[in-house]
């Protein structure tokens, strides 16, 4: 589908590939099997701008589109979901939000090192008892003289152990719920701020998920990110932007288990045959890259009508919702290709099914990508 990017594009695509193949495909394995967080790999990403692609260049950013960034998602989460994800995190939900609702101080202050890579992000709205609903946040934010002083914890956040900057949504208006919660900007080494437990995961494991505890946790005034009370609407709209990372996540994901299982089945004979040459083998090939295709697409045109400023909350669920669970099923159909082979740490399907799972279910599970979808419908 090249014929619908720019030169640019196909240029950024191609380096991209190049750079994931060569760096993050060698380690991949290695790296998910120890838990290992792909430090140099993420470092170098940065210096080539994959940091921060979609961002203007006055603050450090490439000073490309939504669409490139897609595209550069897509291609590392081919060859390690968990380097794509360290990757969408950051820029999605961390860097967008400050681009987006910050004051030009706080743009200022933070922009430059992130979309440079020089500070990782992390994004925090998920509680033991708020997930989907948000509105049930228990961790408050008071404002004490000029210091915001925030008490609770918050689970799965995403790049949570390495983070230096975190955007979380605290509740600054406990009886109005979802009109009552506002977000901060949030510094590792701020006193009362620490690291909880590190969540062992069933996939994506070179990427942390963290629990965040705040305890008295004292933030400048200054460090309110959008309106007071109004938290609620940057993480929506942050989560918006968010799920075109994890649809991109999921399509790249969704391309290994293709490619992968066009490979296997060329090289693997059974009555003196390739499997590929077997009808249930090509279907199931068939109907793994017709889903990829669909679920590209529905990507691309979400994508693009962020880049052109219009609503796209909708699209982004539909994208999300189908590029998920066209990776779940790709991998599902590409462990049966690898037979017994593919139950085994010897082939790269058995992580692409672990990593797949998630995807429908963090920025937003599958029902709430319905929820919203089935709303629109509605109105």
């Amino acid at each position: 589908m090249d014929y619908l990017l720019t030169e640019e594009q196909k240029m950024l695509k191609e380096m991209v590939s190049k750079f994931a193949q060569e760096k993050i495909g060698p380690v991949a394995s290695d790296n998910e099997k120890n838990h290992r967080y792909p430090e140099d790999i993420i470092k170098e990403a940065g210096e080539l701008g994959l940091m921060g692609i979609a961002y203007p260049t006055d603050y450090g950013g490439a000073g490309m589109d939504y669409v490139s960034y897609f595209l550069a998602v897509e291609e590392i989460s081919r060859w390690c979901a968990s380097t794509g994800v360290i990757v969408s995190a950051h820029s999605s939900l961390v860097c967008d939000p400050i681009y987006r609702f910050g004051t030009e101080e706080q743009k200022k202050k933070y922009l430059p090192d992130l979309l440079s890579g020089k500070r990782i992000g992390s994004f925090s709205l998920t509680e033991a008892g708020a997930g989907s609903d948000s509105g049930a946040t228990k961790t408050t934010a008071k404002l004490v003289a000029d210091k915001w002083v925030l008490n609770g914890s918050k689970l799965f956040a995403t790049n949570g152990k390495e983070a230096e900057v975190f955007i979380l949504i605290a509740s600054t208006d406990p009886s109005q719920k979802t009109r009552g919660v506002t977000a901060f900007i949030v510094e590792r080494d701020t006193p009362g701020y620490k690291i909880g437990k590190i969540e062992k995961k069933l996939g994506i494991k070179s990427s942390s998920t963290a629990e965040i505890i705040l305890e008295d946790c004292e933030v400048p005034k200054e460090n309110l990110l959008g309106e007071l009370n109004k938290g609620f609407k940057v993480a929506m709209v942050t989560l918006d932007g968010g799920r075109l990372g994890i649809a991109a996540q999921a399509l790249g994901i969704a391309r290994a288990c293709i490619e992968d299982s066009i490979k296997y089945a060329k090289e693997r004979f059974q009555f003196d045959q390739p499997i590929a040459s077997f009808q249930a083998i090509q279907w199931m090939l068939a109907d793994m890259w017709m889903e990829y295709e669909a679920a590209w697409l529905l990507n691309w045109r979400a994508s693009i009508m962020k880049d052109k400023g219009l609503n796209y909350s909708t699209e982004s669920a539909v994208a999300k919702l189908k590029a998920s669970e066209v990776a779940m099923d790709c991998a599902r159909k590409a462990v049966q290709i690898h037979g017994g082979y593919g139950y085994t740490e010897d082939f790269n399907v058995e992580r692409y099914y672990r990593d797949a799972k998630i995807t429908e279910i963090y920025e937003g599970t599958s029902e709430i990508q319905r929820l919203v979808i089935a709303r629109s419908l509605l109105k």
